[in-house]
């Protein structure tokens, strides 16, 4: 049967994802698509308050403003990288994030993983959508800001049915909106008298850029769930790289000029002071409506998340469950602990990251078995609880009690982190350097080869002319 030009086009624009894990994914993303998803990504309101946590990593007075700007650079840069290779597994295999865990640790010990993500992303939908009433109430505080979160939790949950349909709706209408908005922000904020760059110290640095990491690296678990509707693998990778690592560089650059400027660096007033501006209202409002790209992202790759546990079950049933979850969770939750919400996401996230690029670029090359029978691989899961270790010696965050459990080990290790080590990217070759280790040692055992198991049940695909 020959299909017509019309029809593929009509056929790829109302192409939906897969209802569960049996289904095979539409290829129907270009680098335009990937672009727009991530770019959008890449902006976020805890992005603008969040810039404290760059210019104040540690204690006031804090950093100067060309060491917070250094911080985010090479932050996000590092970050995105991570981003667009977590991309590369799905775009070439179909799979999802979790079920591409199937390959990396085996189908149960992938199971671990599956659920603290899971357990990350309802807790950043609640996040978004506390950040989302909080705005709005902000910008129009005749109605009280519970309202605005069921309906924020609502349009998230409403927008997670239809995945694909929306990212095709970003790209083609939303992303010029958010770059004029950030663009005339920028312009407004820089016609206000700056500090000199130098002025301050570089004390923290690391912990700025493990923060600005810890973000980035939020959405490694996610990535997959996308590049797997890519069209071809390039278009995958360079669509969150760049899109994702351009705005959020422009986000956090925002948030720090308003902080240096107007805010007088309270986090508090940064809202107050976008709305201030002239039109600032209007192209706050566009910011705030857009922020549902985010939480809807969060519900729909939980959603998907969910179905490495239970492959049968429909994600939009499972959209709905989170969408409620985190809406009532958002009616009286405090973001007050947001730092260490970052950094504890990176501590698990980034040297997963560490063991997926050396085992699946390196030692198996792509070759992974992703069916429900993949063997347990004992050797990957030692070197991700290696990378986590080596992450909390450096930086451990600022809870009381957590900080305590890891001063021992410190001193009877004898582990003094100098400051010029991040955690980030000592835990990230830690785990790197253990995953390459593990497995030859594993070779010279006579065992079998950590990647010379079966074929992907999910077959690498040949990319496609976008």
């Amino acid at each position: 049967m020959v299909v017509g030009p019309r029809l593929m086009k009509r056929s790829s624009a109302t192409a939906e994802a897969p209802y569960t894990l049996g289904e095979s994914p539409p290829r129907v993303l270009g680098l335009l698509d990937q672009l727009g998803l991530w770019g959008n990504l890449g902006v976020s309101l805890l992005g603008f308050t969040g810039a404290i946590f760059v210019l104040v990593p540690i204690a006031d007075p804090g950093m100067s403003l060309g060491a917070a700007l250094t911080a985010l650079a090479l932050g996000t840069v590092l970050g995105a990288l991570g981003v667009g290779a977590a991309s590369v597994p799905g775009a070439r295999t179909g799979a999802p994030s979790m079920v591409l865990l199937r390959g990396l640790f085996g189908t149960r010990p992938s199971y671990f993983p599956t659920i603290l993500n899971i357990v990350q992303l309802v807790g950043w939908t609640t996040f978004e959508l506390v950040t989302i009433s909080t705005a709005l109430h902000q910008l129009a505080p005749t109605l009280p800001r519970w309202v605005y979160a069921l309906a924020a939790g609502v349009l998230t949950t409403l927008l997670a049915l239809r995945p694909l349909g929306w990212i095709r709706v970003l790209r083609k209408y939303v992303t010029v909106a958010v770059l004029l908005a950030l663009v005339y922000l920028g312009v407004q904020l820089l016609g206000h008298p700056l500090p000199a760059l130098g002025e301050g110290s570089w004390d923290g640095f690391w912990v700025a850029v493990d923060t600005v990491i810890g973000v980035a690296v939020s959405w490694v678990p996610l990535a997959s769930d996308y590049s797997r509707h890519a069209r071809t693998t390039r278009s995958a990778f360079l669509g969150s790289f760049v899109g994702y690592g351009v705005t959020q560089i422009a986000c956090y650059t925002i948030g720090l000029l308003a902080l240096v400027t107007v805010a007088g660096r309270d986090p508090d007033k940064i809202f107050g002071s976008f709305i201030a501006i002239p039109l600032g209202a209007l192209v706050f409002g566009v910011l705030t409506i857009r922020e549902l790209d985010q939480s809807f992202a969060d519900t729909y790759s939980t959603a998907v998340s969910v179905q490495n546990l239970r492959p049968r079950w429909d994600r939009r049933a499972l959209a709905v469950a989170v969408g409620l979850l985190a809406t009532l969770g958002a009616l009286a939750f405090d973001i007050g602990d947001y730092e260490n919400f970052l950094l504890l996401i990176g501590s698990l996230f980034v040297p997963l990251l560490g063991v997926l690029v050396v085992d699946y670029f390196v030692v198996c090359r792509g070759r992974w078995d992703l069916s429900e029978q993949a063997r347990a691989r004992w050797s990957n899961l030692l070197a991700w609880a290696l990378g986590f270790v080596a992450y909390q010696l450096v930086n451990p965050g600022s809870v009381s009690w957590w900080t305590a459990l890891w001063a021992p080990v410190n001193q009877a290790i004898g582990f003094t982190p100098p400051s010029w080590l991040g955690a980030s990217p000592f835990s990230f070759i830690v785990a790197a350097v253990a995953a390459g280790v593990l497995s030859l040692l594993t070779r010279r055992n006579g065992q079998r080869a950590a990647g010379a198991g079966p074929q992907t049940s999910l077959p690498e695909r040949r990319d496609v002319t976008p």
